[in-house]
């Protein structure tokens, strides 16, 4: 019967329990900041609205500037509506992730979930995981299908070869990819308000100065009041880009920040949970055929 050391079996708990605390804090932190940020922008608009520098400048913008304004609103909805789903679906993969671990490091059996046909929807982990016994089974047993035979057939199946480790590590990797894929989705849409939004202001800006300028030699008064409502017609378009921009530009880095880390994070448990896999099923004195004479 294998006994588990009381010193690794302290410091297995010591760190599921500081991840939890982490994956715990930084939950919080990003539900924090949302809230305080939607109450920022709560007291704050009404204040910049009610200036009336805006409702000039629009009413003097001319069509060419409109038309930048409301494409700048078509990619201001697309960003803050990205934004706003791939922040829920970080938080739910990270409480989805606690349980997984959780419910991982009860048993030292890496197949247990697997056998108990457990869930975990939303889990980049549980991917991975699900993965990696899939292919293990394959290999033991010649067939991945859990039934009600599975451990005993597993309890009478032989070690793999080194060489056929080298399957289950690739259908991690797979998975470890497919899921970063899964996660990266729509990002380049993000990236695109960032980077498009302030030259498309930029450009409603120009035209609308160009436009101020023909109407000026056109009339023969080049005096500040009648250049003054075009001037400020042309700008607002590059103050709305800049708003596009701005909140894009913060929500794209804490998206990409969050999850590289998850990324990371998978790595990480491929490695763990392909640890487990060669010392429990692995017969590392046998030869590849290559290897063979």
């Amino acid at each position: 019967m294998e006994t588990a050391c009381p010193q690794a079996v302290g410091r297995s708990v010591v760190s599921g329990t500081r991840a939890g605390q982490l994956q715990f804090s930084s939950l919080f932190l990003s539900e924090k900041i949302s809230y305080w940020f939607g109450e920022l922008a709560h007291m704050l608009l009404p204040t910049i609205l009610a200036t009336g520098g805006l409702t000039f400048a629009f009413e003097h913008c001319t069509i060419a500037g409109k038309i930048v304004l409301a494409l700048l609103a078509v990619v201001s909805i697309f960003s803050w509506s990205i934004m706003i789903t791939k922040l829920r679906v970080i938080q739910f993969a990270r409480k989805q992730t606690a349980r997984f671990r959780a419910a991982f490091r009860k048993d030292r059996q890496p197949l247990r979930l697997f056998e108990n046909h457990a869930k975990f929807p939303g889990a980049p982990l549980f991917n991975v995981y699900r993965a990696g016994c899939e292919e293990m089974t394959f290999q033991l047993l010649g067939s991945a299908e859990v039934d009600e035979t599975f451990r005993a057939r597993l309890g009478i199946a032989e070690k793999i070869a080194p060489a056929q480790m080298h399957a289950v590590n690739a259908a991690m990797e797979r998975a470890v990819g497919e899921t970063a894929l899964g996660l990266e989705s729509q990002m380049i849409l993000l990236a695109t308000a960032v980077s498009g939004s302030p030259f498309l202001g930029l450009l409603g800006t120009v035209w609308g100065v160009m436009d101020t300028f023909t109407d000026v030699a056109v009339a023969g008064s080049p005096n500040l009041t009648t250049m003054a409502p075009g001037i400020s017609g042309a700008l607002i378009t590059t103050v709305t880009a800049l708003c596009v921009a701005i909140p894009a530009m913060f929500g794209y880095n804490f998206l990409v920040t969050s999850i590289r880390g998850m990324i990371v994070e998978m790595d990480n448990f491929a490695a763990e949970l392909a640890s487990e896999f060669e010392h429990k099923y692995v017969d590392h004195s046998v030869r590849d055929p290559e290897f063979r004479r």
